[in-house]
């Protein structure tokens, strides 16, 4: 299975002023924790990153650091998530007929998320992992006032991996290139083009790492998991 990882953003809801994945979680950078659990995948055949060149030498050194032994390209990101999907998939091997793709910042998936992931989509053409919604959901419009409270029963928190044929979601991309669709996920351009979404559950502890909070909560999580 080939996999791409988004890591071009920045940390301006983190409060820093680089690349949040090149910061320290429990003593190596964030990115370091996401391409461990990667290495540890028995499905993952091929990693593309995709990122600022400008953070290439930093990429590199973690991967040193990881001693990841898998083919790794590194491919430059966009100025959106978006666009660094687009140019991801342009950087796909050939012969790439499916791939999954996982933010950076989710540096607490397992290596059996992934594994799960990657067998899921063998039978379909498109996947999200994900967890039930516990909390009640209201929907609130411009001035604050809550319009609607859908059934939780049918909510579920979108995570990564998520997994797709590659021909599909490059016709998908450029189509929304075209339209000039802006999405948050790759399953929304799925969705808007009329192709299914298949769940595979995911992880409680699969949280993204955002802000200064989510850093902390997963620092709890791996001391925990090394006490295990």
């Amino acid at each position: 299975m080939h996999l791409l990882i988004p890591a071009a953003g920045m940390g301006r809801r983190m409060g820093s002023d680089r690349n949040k994945l090149l910061l320290s979680l429990l003593g190596k950078p964030i990115l370091a924790w996401t391409l461990a659990a990667v290495g540890a995948s028995d499905s993952i055949e091929w990693v593309g990153i995709i990122g600022q060149p400008s953070d290439w030498p930093a990429f590199e050194e973690i991967l040193a650091m990881v001693s990841l032994r898998l083919p790794v390209v590194l491919i430059a990101g966009g100025e959106t998530r978006q666009e660094s999907v687009y140019n991801g998939l342009q950087g796909l091997p050939a012969d790439a007929k499916r791939v999954l793709i996982h933010d950076g910042a989710r540096c607490l998936g397992t290596p059996s998320l992934f594994d799960r992931c990657a067998e899921a989509l063998l039978g379909c053409q498109g996947l999200v992992a994900a967890v039930p919604v516990k909390d009640t959901i209201k929907v609130v419009d411009e001035a604050l006032v809550i319009r609607d409270t859908p059934d939780r029963r049918n909510l579920w928190a979108a995570q990564t991996p998520q997994g797709f044929e590659v021909n599909l979601l490059k016709q998908c991309h450029e189509k929304g290139r075209s339209l000039g669709w802006e999405v948050t996920d790759d399953a929304a351009l799925f969705e808007l083009c009329g192709l299914p979404v298949s769940v595979v559950e995911g992880e409680e502890t699969n949280l993204k790492v955002t802000t200064p909070v989510d850093l902390a909560i997963a620092e709890f999580i791996l001391r925990q998991r090394r006490n295990q």
